[in-house]
């Protein structure tokens, strides 16, 4: 107690004489003052469950004297006695007085002896002794105390009432007005002062007295009768009851204030509950999305045709372009939302969110590389799928002229095998079919490479699974059984006719040696015509370059061709002569061949009329494959300054990431404009994608020019976005961290430097043995021995909670923070627990809505619902159970 206080106390503390005079002369004090103190002192004792009723015989045994101590202390006192002898009574009496003495006060002429023999005026005087130190003294309204503080408090709150003029605790308070002004100021529901009559005292006076003890729990200390009918009422009964209205309206106060720090803990929870829901519905979404992509990334079933597998293609490129970066986006938010929530759990004292299972970030990321890796290689299989494809309508088309040919030069072979006509035939004319089958033999011999080619092509078809295979079979099929059919119709007719060569003597050579030249003549023109008409696929200038060659070289071959030519048609103008000279009977044909010297110079017209178009194609081919060129360059030129600047930003952020230049609020600013320039690079990247575009669209497949694809450029650029979004809410998570618990700038770059001395391989976080050794660079005793490894294995728990095996640098600064802050949670609880539930050791669910709004009451009570209270008050809640539905079980 201090001077100021100690002076309060003894100016009302008077000499015994005082006491004395006061009582001898107006017994009505005395009166007054048994009844107010008796009522004051019950209002204590029923708290421990007794009461007096004779204040100067129940205090004599000092029993009731020392509990009344202990309530309104809340301390213990020596252990009484409980012998009923004097000198027990005495010890007890003396136990109290020096329990009072212990607080400062000094009391004046009261011995234990006085108030064990029940002496009214010392009795009295020790009770308002009491009273003025545990419930006047500490009393305070602006810088005064005790009786000054009191009054200037009823002063302050009766001031708008009319006919009320607090001016001391005497004559100011007879017609009641005052205590109904009190009444009324804080609780205006309980009194209609507009209907109270100055002139009408004794009903101002009851009508107080009956509502603060049935509304307000402040017994009835005084007499309506009493203080009416005393030209001057006792001032220390006054004060004494008057400082029950001041406790009782205050004690509203400080609920009150109890209960907005307790809305605001459930408007965080609240809060942060909305935070983990968004985290579990965005994380449910991101999961069903990869899902549903997988299998139609995972699924290489081939179209049958080109058409249907260029759609694939597209689909894929629309799936890269519109569908997956959105949901990187999303990926991205999911691990900032998640830091974010952590840090605010830490900040608030709350075990950090562990999401359901199958939700957490790494199942996100583990799914997130199942889609990846079932994406990878999808791209190219679709373009090694439309090669193929290409390559079977290619081979498909090729057989289809092949085998139309074919089947063309076949037309009426058998019937013409089948002929009889050598049984009627003249001797020359044997002769001559002997020659003319032997021509047939050459020429079916000629064909027998196109028939193995047809062949050899229905088995490439099969074996890249072309889709109409079944009618290329049938039909090859169907070639290869006439093939052999017309070889058993040759050797028979072969046969025949050498069974009858014997009876031929005489042919004319030049007929035979026309059909022997003009059939590989034909073929040969057959076969240049074939290969003029032939299709061709190209990818790049060097092939064309090498069909352009092999074309100038056919061309180089026609002059010796068309000699050829000119002999064979000098060999049938020979003949023509000889028949004419001679007027040999030839029937007017070659008996030997079929080939007319018509048929020779209309083939070989064709032929000259297919080589310009061929030069026509193969010009046009040179073109495009140019074309195509330039395409691959201006896609490299961009792609080679691209992927180098990402890589450098990549490196460049990592350093900003764990340098110590300026406040975390400048390396945020520095971090935020090169988040800036990073997007205002876009347009470069889409430019990449449209070069990209014509690239896919012109179906060119390899690029010499640069090692960059545009796969490469994609996943830089995501890696590039995630990674400055990351490191900026690190920053920002810093700063909150900072921020909340008070860490000076220098502190910060102390942990930093300590982060970053130990993180050996720059990778940002550090492993259990690079945090050891930083912990006891820090001062932290971990030893090797169990105790040590006991104490690492905890704070492992609180920077790791989700076992990582990593450790980062905000989860470090948390720890460091939090180690080092002054943190008096549990202390506002039970400060907060102590007002609302008053002397009780529980609060009630009717006590939470009357101080509660509704909205956070209900919340708060369906937090408690799973928390048991005490067995004799069900529904209601003892401080650990409070305090644990309010902020679970960390620090508590």
């Amino acid at each position: 107690m201090d001077h100021y206080d100690s002076q309060q106390t003894n100016d009302y503390m008077q000499p015994e004489e005082d006491w004395d005079r006061d009582l001898l002369l107006d017994p009505a004090w005395e009166k007054q003052q048994r009844k107010t103190f008796t009522a004051w002192c019950n209002s204590h004792l029923r708290k421990a469950g007794t009461q007096i009723e004779n204040i100067e015989e129940d205090f004599r045994d000092g029993l009731k004297l020392m509990l009344l101590l202990e309530v309104i202390s809340g301390e213990r006192l020596a252990k009484p006695e409980r012998g009923k002898m004097r000198v027990h009574k005495i010890s007890n009496v003396n136990k109290a007085l020096d329990f009072i003495a212990s607080k400062g006060v000094k009391l004046v002429s009261i011995g234990a002896e006085e108030i064990v023999d029940g002496n009214v005026k010392m009795t009295l005087g020790m009770i308002w002794t009491i009273i003025l130190r545990f419930a006047i003294q500490d009393i305070s309204v602006e810088e005064t105390s005790a009786k000054e503080g009191l009054l200037l408090w009823c002063q302050r709150k009766t001031a708008p009432y009319k006919n009320v003029n607090i001016q001391n605790f005497h004559i100011s308070w007879k017609d009641g007005l005052g205590f109904c002004a009190l009444i009324h100021r804080h609780r205006p529901e309980l009194i209609d002062y507009g209907k109270l009559r100055k002139d009408d005292p004794l009903t101002n006076l009851n009508t107080a007295f009956d509502v603060a003890e049935k509304y307000l729990d402040i017994p009835k200390m005084l007499d309506a009768e009493d203080i009416v009918g005393t030209a001057r009422p006792d001032e220390k009964a006054i004060m004494t009851y008057v400082s029950s209205f001041y406790h009782a309206f205050s004690g509203a106060q400080k609920a009150e204030t109890a209960a907005n720090r307790i809305c605001k803990v459930l408007a965080v929870n609240q809060e942060n509950e909305q935070l983990m829901e968004d985290y579990e519905k965005l994380a449910s979404d991101l999961l069903e999305w990869i899902r549903r992509t997988i299998p139609w990334l995972e699924n290489r079933a081939p179209e049958n045709t080109m058409h249907a597998m260029q759609q694939k293609l597209e689909d894929f490129r629309d799936y890269r372009r519109l569908h997956k970066p959105p949901k990187v986006q999303e990926k991205c938010q999911l691990e900032i939302n998640f830091n974010t929530l952590q840090t605010k759990l830490r900040l608030s004292n709350r075990p950090a969110f562990m999401p359901s299972e199958g939700r957490m970030v790494s199942d996100i990321n583990n799914a997130w590389g199942c889609l990846e890796q079932a994406e990878k290689g999808y791209e190219e299989w679709l373009l090694n799928e439309i090669r193929r494809l290409e390559r079977l309508d290619h081979l498909a088309e090729k057989f289809r002229q092949k085998a139309s040919i074919h089947e063309a030069w076949t037309d009426g072979k058998e019937a013409m095998l089948r002929q009889k006509d050598y049984e009627t035939a003249t001797l020359s004319e044997i002769k001559a079919l002997l020659k003319k089958h032997e021509a047939f033999e050459s020429d079916l011999a000629a064909h027998q490479d196109r028939v193995e080619q047809i062949a050899a092509i229905a088995q490439e078809l099969n074996e890249l699974d072309y889709y109409d295979s079944p009618s290329v079979n049938a039909r090859c099929q169907k070639i290869c059984d006439q093939w052999d059919n017309l070889g058993a119709l040759t050797q028979k007719r072969r046969e025949a006719l050498e069974r009858t060569e014997k009876l031929l003597e005489t042919i004319d050579q030049l007929y035979l040696e026309y059909a022997k030249r003009a059939a590989p003549f034909n073929n040969w023109m057959e076969g240049a015509m074939e290969d003029l008409q032939d299709t061709f696929i190209v990818h790049t200038i060097e092939e064309i370059q090498g069909l352009t060659t092999a074309h100038e070289q056919f061309k180089a071959t026609l002059p010796d061709a068309d000699k050829e030519r000119l002999a064979i048609l000098g060999i049938h103008n020979e003949v023509s002569k000889i028949v004419q000279t001679y007027h040999v009977n030839m029937a007017g044909t070659n008996p030997y061949t079929t080939i007319t010297p018509q048929e020779i110079n209309g083939k070989w017209d064709h032929v000259r009329q297919l080589v310009p178009r061929r030069d026509q194609a193969l010009t046009e081919e040179h073109a495009r494959q140019q074309h195509n060129e330039r395409l691959r360059k201006q896609f490299a030129a961009q792609a080679n300054v691209i992927g180098p600047w990402i890589q450098t930003k990549m490196e460049e952020i990592g350093r900003i990431s764990i340098e110590m230049h300026g406040t975390l609020e400048d390396q945020l600013n520095h971090l935020r404009q090169y988040e800036k320039s990073i997007v205002n690079y876009k347009p470069k990247i889409d430019q990449l994608e449209g070069d990209h575009q014509l690239i896919q669209e012109a179906l060119i497949f390899d690029n010499k020019h640069t090692n960059y694809t545009m796969e490469h450029i994609r996943v830089g650029w995501e890696q590039l976005l995630t990674t400055i979004a990351r490191t900026i809410n690190e920053v920002e998570n810093q700063i909150l961290t900072r921020d909340a618990k008070g860490i000076s700038q220098e502190q910060m770059n102390e942990f930093r430097a300590s982060f970053n001395h130990f993180d050996r391989d720059h990778s940002g976080t550090l492993g259990p043995e690079e945090f050891k050794a930083c912990l006891i660079s820090l001062g932290y005793d971990i030893g090797n021995d169990p105790q040590g490894e006991a104490e690492f294995a905890r704070i492992m728990s609180i920077v790791d909670p989700n076992r990582l095996g990593v450790v980062t640098f905000q989860a470090f600064i948390d720890f460091m923070s939090r180690e080092t802050a002054d943190t008096d949670t549990a202390d506002q609880v039970m400060a907060s627990f102590k007002i609302l539930a008053g002397d009780k050791n529980y609060i009630t669910v009717d006590e939470l809505r009357r101080e509660l709004p509704p909205d956070q009451a209900e919340y708060c009570i369906a937090r408690m619902a799973p928390y048991a209270g005490p067995d004799s008050v069900p529904g209601a809640l003892d401080y650990m159970s409070f305090s644990t539905a309010l902020y679970g079980e960390s620090d508590l």
